[in-house]
């Protein structure tokens, strides 16, 4: 197997020589008259069909160019068309003195420039960490979506999951739980569960939901991705990775007041600063201070974010970043109902369970708390003006502290002769939870060191971009949480009390604490005394994977290039050692360039199966169990459009993932596990970013998912969608459009909404299906955006759809909610 990829590399590499020309190059910067970086502009050799448009930052590359002298003619709408003699010699890169451009208005006075004041502000087109290259997202044969902070401003995201909606084919599957070492929020992304991981493209590991303070853009990338970021910290259906604001070299800032429904307070701070002269050393502070309730009848959620940057440019040479974020919260975790595992369903929908989403099973007495710390060091240092250094070091601890408590699906009520506490029990209608609790206390440590090397080079004129690194990955989890026991029973249904035995409604000894079916109080004392004999864990396990990988995309011609990437991983745990090979390949063909891509790729990789406790948690019984490695491939082809100047960014894509060695739960024995499955997961999705006119943005997206178990002994699951694939079908879609002169100007609104279709999130042949019905929410928004001052009021869930999220559990959403924002800008 290793030969193989090894020759497919080399032959590669033996195509690009023979392909290989030696035509020159040209590079340089465009500016305008302010030294703003001018950005889409149009650059092009008379004579020739060689051109290209300059990066956000202003610059451009002209590739294979036959030696000799011509006119470089370089045109962007406001300003005045320039032309300059430029000569080009064969295998050398010739570099240009900065381009001027000047505006078409010539005015007496001040005269200010704007470079693209007409931007799609939904859209980012290059990214350097989806590929670990400086990377255009026309010339990457992987698909992923960005979702930006101006797009998050202006729908007032408070909170992470929401941002996620602007993505096509992510579907929240849980809230976040605050649970030790896995309490982020999941969601299922082309069919597998994925939590958010990374930060800046480094592993970044929360047991809580990300702030949005310090978030410049979230990168969703699909597909598996383990050959440039191993496979600890993604899944199948791709990864999650956020993006920080960095800081810059001049005074500027923010400050904004969010209130809201259910007692949403919460206010933010971005200020910037250089420190010295030159603005050569930078200091940006994102904070924020956040309290809400719930719509339940209990439940809170309060946090302290805090999160310093610095940047540092040494020399032309040298430079550093420093990102670190502080993360203290407390809540009362989310109301989950987990239906029954081992035993056939009751009811099959929310119509036959009869559950009251606003009912909430717990108390604000009962506290969990996440604090966070990470800390990111990184180090680029200019070997040549071909090759450059990335030094990355992050540190990173998580931690859970408090009670958690979910319901779960009880069966012995049901049988009609079980005897409890003395009573006989006869329930023949509704359905009756056991609420389990326990006490947090586990921390989650991380440490990731990273040296990468990355090049943009020519071999006989044709461009290689290039990235070989190395990486370090250690997480240590110490769990010191006690078992979870049962604390009362909940009944759901239509029956009336006088029918429902005593202790199935849930009152075992009040002299010591206090649960009651109609009120839903709880205490932490009661608790605590119901927790005085349970056995408390005393578990330490540690994961270290050693890695090495390369990446090289290789310009045959300008209009075609190829991706060929290679990784090893050495996994190293306390019982468990592995190996792993992860291959990728990708080409990309431009029939117009810069304008219109067609892709194809194919990714290969594994997943390290961390160890699993196995046994029934509720009655302290389990044993740590170790598995084989899976195994992931995806085959995808699909195009990209970038039109108009960037006005209309667009990926359309078909994809067909299948997984082996799949570790699955026992047929009729919750918590127990094999490994024998085999499944796929294929699917189309559409996204469409958009500036059709000045002041008109649109973002939207369509996605459809078939996935099935294929093969395994596990008749319970084979044959069947599975449980974390989500709807097979979402929708979703914001346009917003903002006056651009006379009185209105400045003023703007904004509508958009969700579409998910049934999600099954119980299907299994013994236990039967249970659905969430589909669902369509409708959000509307109107702003007024001066330069000192925005004024931003959304009002979500306008319909007041009743709808929820899943994973074998049942997860209330949101009702109608209004928010209203305030931000003055200096």
């Amino acid at each position: 197997m290793n030969q193989k990829y090894f020759l497919l590399m080399l032959l590669l590499a033996v195509v690009q020589q023979g392909l290989a020309q030696s035509n020159g190059s040209l590079r340089g910067k465009i500016i305008n008259n302010n030294r703003a970086a001018v950005s889409n502009a149009n650059i092009d050799i008379e004579g020739t069909s060689i051109g290209t448009e300059s990066e956000d930052d202003g610059e451009f590359v002209l590739r294979n160019i036959p030696g000799g002298n011509y006119t470089l003619r370089i045109s962007y709408v406001g300003y005045q068309t320039k032309e300059i003699a430029v000569s080009v010699q064969n295998g050398r890169t010739t570099t240009v003195p900065n381009i001027i451009l000047n505006s078409k208005e010539e005015q007496l006075g001040e005269v200010v420039l704007r470079a693209n004041a007409n931007t799609n502000e939904f859209a980012r087109t290059k990214s350097e960490y989806v590929a670990k290259l400086p990377l255009k997202d026309i010339e990457n044969p992987q698909v992923y979506n960005t979702i930006t902070t101006e797009l998050m401003k202006e729908q007032v995201v408070t909170d992470f999951d929401d941002a996620l909606k602007n993505v096509p084919g992510i579907f929240k599957l849980w809230e976040s739980t605050g649970r030790g070492n896995d309490g982020a929020g999941y969601f299922s992304l082309r069919g597998f569960a994925v939590q958010p991981t990374l930060v800046n493209g480094l592993p970044a590991v929360t047991n809580g939901s990300p702030d949005p303070a310090n978030i410049e853009r979230v990168e969703v990338i699909k597909g598996p991705s383990g050959t440039l970021y191993g496979s600890s910290l993604i899944s199948y259906g791709g990864l999650i990775n956020i993006a920080t604001k960095q800081p810059y070299s001049y005074f500027g800032g923010d400050i904004t007041y969010t209130m809201g429904s259910y007692g949403l307070n919460r206010i933010t701070a971005d200020v910037n600063t250089p420190l010295d002269e030159k603005g050569d050393v930078a200091l940006r502070l994102n904070t924020a201070y956040n309290w809400e309730e719930s719509f339940q009848d209990a439940g809170f959620k309060k946090s302290l974010f805090v999160a310093p940057s610095l940047s540092y440019k040494v020399n032309d040479r040298l430079s550093f970043y420093l990102n670190t974020e502080f993360y203290s919260g407390q809540s009362t975790n989310p109301a989950m109902l987990f239906v029954d595992r081992g035993a056939p369903l009751r009811v099959n929908n929310i119509g036959e369970l009869g559950y009251d989403p606003e009912r909430s099973y717990t108390s604000n007495d009962l506290v969990l708390e996440n604090p966070t710390f990470s800390l990111q060091g990184q180090m680029f240092y200019k070997l040549s003006d071909e090759w450059t250094s990335q030094t990355a070091v992050s540190r990173g601890s998580t931690k859970s502290k408090g009670y958690y408590s979910y319901l779960y699906e009880t069966t012995r009520f049901y049988q009609g002769q079980d005897e409890i506490e003395g009573e006989v029990t006869n329930l023949d209608e509704g359905v009756v939870f056991t609420r389990y609790m326990n006490n947090q206390n586990s921390t989650t440590l991380t440490t990731d060191l990273q040296q990468n090397f990355i090049g943009d080079f020519e071999i006989a004129g044709m461009r290689n971009r290039m990235v070989v690194g190395l990486d370090y990955y250690n997480r240590q989890v110490t769990d010191n949480s006690t078992g979870y026991v049962g604390n009362g029973n909940i009944y759901i249904g239509d029956a009336s009390l006088e029918n429902i035995n005593q202790s199935v409604y849930g009152i075992y000894d009040p002299a010591a604490y206090v649960t009651n079916n109609d009120s839903g109080i709880l205490s932490s004392q009661g608790v605590d005394y119901l927790l005085r004999n349970a056995p408390r864990n005393n578990n330490q396990t540690q994961e270290e994977v050693y890695s090495a990988y390369v990446s090289d995309v290789i310009n045959f011609t300008p209009a075609l290039s190829a991706m060929a990437s290679l990784r090893i991983d050495q996994f190293e745990s306390d019982n468990n050692s592995q190996t792993a090979l992860s291959p990728k390949f990708g080409v990309v063909y431009q029939p117009v360039l810069d304008k219109v891509s067609i892709f194809a790729n194919y990714m290969d990789g594994f997943s390290n199966v961390a160890p699993q406790e196995e046994g029934d948690p509720a009655e302290g019984l389990t044993t740590t169990v170790t598995f084989d490695p899976e195994h992931a491939s995806q085959l995808e082809v699909g195009t990209k459009l970038s039109l108009l100047q960037n006005r209309l960014l667009a990926t359309f894509s078909y994809y067909d993932i299948q997984v082996s060695n799949i570790v699955m739960e026992e047929t009729g024995r919750p918590f127990y596990y094999v490994q024998d499955g085999e499944l796929y997961s294929r699917g189309f999705e559409a996204s469409i970013t958009a500036n059709p006119v000045d002041g008109l943005n649109i973002i939207a997206g369509y996605s459809h998912n078939e996935s099935e178990l294929t093969q395994s002994d596990q008749t319970d699951f084979l044959g069947r969608r599975p449980e974390s694939a989500g709807p097979k079908d979402m929708a979703n879609l914001w346009a917003s459009y903002k006056f651009q002169m006379g009185s209105l100007q400045g003023f703007g609104i904004g509508f958009g909404g969700n579409y998910a279709g049934d999600n099954m999130i119980f299907n299994r042949q013994l236990g039967g299906v249970f659905t969430l019905p589909s669902y369509t929410v409708f959000n509307a928004s109107v702003f007024y955006n001066v330069e000192k001052f925005a004024i931003n009021l959304k009002l979500n869930n306008i319909g007041n759809e009743e709808y929820y999220a899943g994973w074998s559990t049942i997860n209330p959403q949101l009702p109608r909610n209004f928010l209203a924002s305030l931000t003055y800008k200096f």
